[in-house]
């Protein structure tokens, strides 16, 4: 059986039709609530380096899908146009891993600051 998290992030590679847009919601629908839960668990602990060039890589890619839409917003796409842009986004890829690269420290020196804001507050 396919672990929830794989699920999720094979999302970041994959162009997703109308159908399968529709499959994801049912299945959010249903392990919605497991899947918060398992992420509050997780963020009391300190993400691994799988985990943090993960986060860069979603980072990038939004980075890189703003600049294609310009000024439009990624909620106001129509299911086509989100279609459309994860197929424009796939031939970027080289430069998403560039880019995700390069903010790697930063998404590294977020996690350490959020851990201690989390052990300040405890």
């Amino acid at each position: 059986m396919k672990k929830i998290d794989d699920i999720i992030n094979n999302v970041l590679d994959e162009i997703m039709s109308k159908m399968v847009r529709m499959k994801k919601a049912r299945m959010m629908k249903v392990k919605g609530k497991q899947i918060a839960r398992k992420r509050k668990i997780a963020m009391k602990r300190k993400a691994n380096p799988a985990k943090l060039k993960t986060r860069a890589m979603k980072k990038a890619r939004d980075i890189v899908a703003k600049k294609l839409l310009k000024d439009k917003s990624k909620s106001d796409l129509s299911i086509a146009g989100k279609e459309n842009l994860e197929k424009r986004l796939v031939k970027k890829k080289a430069v998403i891993a560039k880019i995700a690269k390069r903010i790697l420290p930063k998404v590294r020196k977020a996690e350490n600051e959020r851990l201690a804001k989390r052990r300040e507050n405890e």
